[in-house]
């Protein structure tokens, strides 16, 4: 073989290289760009919301003459979405259906945690019997019903796992239809309680303000689909489908507007309290209102300037005389963002009264006793004007697990 032909086949085989390896390149990139634009995008949103329309498919909630409650759950649910997306670009919505279709209530949960969502809010249309006439919207948080009326709420709502597949063991052997299955919401203590309370009653307020609705109010009960969320989470009932009035309301573009945006401009307010200790953290939120006057750390009673003394004082002082290692039961009747004086009108006359700080929230209580029976009646004794109170249990000064506080107390009457 000459020379030239040497050069040749050499040079043959490095074109037929060169192409082989641009080839490679060429796949590698596309492979590249294929991937980059199939991979769903990283959220940078800062906060979620999970939006969760209440029944759908074959369960179609309380039904009225014209409509059915699933729709006009999923109506507001998706107006509500559409409001936040379109003014909230940091907000990442996620529904839990957008469409007519079922959904357990166990998997209505478990979308809000996989999410780790920052916000729970499960819309619902209400319903009474047959003749009667009840107006008005509501808003719930997980508790314990106070009232009959509620509890009948929670019953007709938990009864959709009824319909579901396996619900003895996915709940637990819980019975939606038994007022002994709600006990176990006395003794529940949801870590995000006062959040939850505050949008409630955000929601309730512009029902009132805004959407000129009857506020009746925020209330607890024992809702499974709240039962199992991480975060803070509320019930809201749109008004009585069974009130020919009111159901012509909610099915009205009007209403589900008003409505929609009433929860909306909730969410918003709701949004903005919880970023501002973010950004004060962070040096990017002032606000003059704000009052900046460091509350009393003294184990005195706090002293008003119209009366000798206020009857509160703080958790470590109130708990003083307990000398004893047995958890010590208390009525947490209130919270509020500042200290409050005896005479103030939210204590509702109730004396003598104390509180223990939390978050930065000042938690009020009545009431101290070992005996988780005698706190037990004193609840009972004041239920009619602290609707929401709940038992609470301190150890040596330091909250505790009020569960396990009762168990020990009946273990050790025993």
């Amino acid at each position: 073989m000459s020379f030239h032909q040497i050069s040749a086949t050499f040079a043959t085989h490095i074109h037929n290289m060169e192409k082989n390896l641009f080839k490679i390149v060429f796949r590698l990139v596309c492979a590249g760009i294929f991937i980059l634009t199939n991979v769903a995008p990283i959220s940078g949103k800062d906060f979620t919301v999970v939006i969760d329309a209440g029944h759908g498919g074959h369960d179609p909630g309380a039904i009225g003459k014209i409509s059915k409650e699933k729709n006009i759950n999923l109506n507001v649910a998706l107006q509500l979405g559409k409001n936040i997306q379109k003014n909230c670009k940091d907000v990442k919505v996620i529904y839990t259906r957008k469409t007519d279709v079922f959904i357990p209530l166990n998997r209505r949960a478990e979308i809000a945690n996989e999410a780790k969502a920052d916000l729970f809010i499960s819309i619902h249309t209400n319903s009474v019997a047959q003749g009667k006439i009840v107006r008005g919207a509501e808003t719930f948080t997980l508790g314990l019903a106070r009232s009959e009326a509620n509890l009948e709420i929670a019953k007709r709502e938990n009864s959709v796992i009824l319909i579901e597949d396996d619900y003895k063991q996915r709940y637990a052997g819980f019975n939606p239809n038994s007022s002994e299955s709600y006990i176990m919401f006395e003794f529940i203590q949801d870590k995000h309680m006062e959040q939850s309370v505050k949008l409630a009653k955000l929601v309730q307020g512009q029902f009132r303000n805004h959407a000129k609705r009857i506020d009746r109010g925020v209330h607890q009960a024992g809702f499974l689909v709240l039962r199992a969320t991480t975060m803070p989470s509320v019930l809201v009932e749109l008004g009585y489908i069974s009130t020919p009035d009111e159901e012509r309301y909610l099915n009205s573009q009007e209403g589900i507007n008003k409505l929609a945006e009433g929860i909306y401009r909730a969410f918003l307010k709701y949004k903005e309290e919880h970023e501002k200790p973010i950004l004060a953290a962070a040096g990017k939120y002032s606000d003059k209102s704000v009052n900046t006057e460091a509350a009393p750390e003294s184990n005195e009673p706090v002293i008003a300037s119209n009366a000798k003394q206020t009857g509160i004082k703080t958790v470590e002082s109130a708990s003083a005389s307990t000398t004893n290692s047995k958890p010590v039961f208390k009525i947490q009747i209130l919270t509020s963002s500042k200290p409050l004086k005896s005479n103030d009108k939210e204590l509702k006359g109730l004396s003598p009264v104390n509180y223990y700080k939390e978050n930065g929230i000042y938690k009020y209580t009545y009431g101290e006793s070992t005996d988780y029976n005698k706190i037990l009646q004193m609840k009972n004794s004041i239920i009619n004007k602290f609707k929401d109170a709940f038992i609470i249990a301190f150890r040596d000064g330091e909250k505790t697990d009020v569960r396990k506080a009762i168990a020990e107390f009946k273990k050790t009457r025993k």
